[in-house]
């Protein structure tokens, strides 16, 4: 690849999993561009939700209805993440989506959780030289995410399943289980038995 492809031709050939240059212009202007319309939507903060949901739509490549982020949220482009409705993402947030981050609905992330679709190259010189690759990352309806984790590039969460605070999460994690540990590994699947009989009021 040139350093003088567009922008849209790297995002194109990121998300094929194959080698990319880190550090062409395009893609560093466009991680400072991200850099501050996130601070636009962090600073907005406390303000009127419509207005902010816009600032979000501004930055992301699909936002569903009353997707938020507490602050701070960062992302590396943006336009690779897609939410989807009533998203809660906690404090302290960071998605770099050098491939795409596709997450469903209802699902809600704690503080301090980390969505890395990238990996930089081993060998030394190439890390130098720029070389990363990037695999998509994928969370289905319903998931919950503790605080404190770390989900790791080609991931894929299943719906209403809960990944434990601290995990670091490198393989799959099928539906309704609960998985911890670093890696994450399931301890054991959601059952009736875990409903507590808590009525909502609304």
């Amino acid at each position: 690849m040139t350093p003088t492809s567009t922008l849209a031709a790297q995002l194109a050939h990121m998300a094929t999993g194959e080698p990319y240059d880190d550090l062409t212009p395009e893609l560093i202007a466009a991680r400072g561009a991200s850099v501050l319309a996130t601070n636009a939507y962090n600073a907005a903060y406390g303000g009127d939700a419509a207005e902010r949901e816009e600032l979000l739509r501004a930055v992301l490549g699909g936002v569903g209805e009353g997707a938020t982020f507490e602050p701070t949220f960062r992302c590396e482009f943006g336009v690779n993440i897609h939410l989807g409705a009533r998203f809660f993402g906690n404090f302290d947030c960071v998605m770099l989506d050098g491939a795409p981050i596709t997450i469903g609905d209802d699902v809600l992330v704690g503080p301090k959780v980390g969505f890395y679709t990238s990996n930089h190259a081993l060998d030394l010189g190439e890390r130098i030289g720029g070389m990363c690759t990037a695999r998509p990352i994928t969370i289905g309806d319903g998931v919950w995410i503790a605080g404190g984790v770390t989900v790791l590039p080609g991931v894929s969460i299943g719906d209403g399943a809960v990944i434990g605070a601290g995990s670091v999460v490198t393989k799959d994690v099928p539906a309704g289980v609960v998985a911890v540990g670093n890696p994450a590994r399931v301890l054991r699947t959601i059952t009736d038995a875990d409903r507590t009989g808590y009525v909502p009021r609304h």
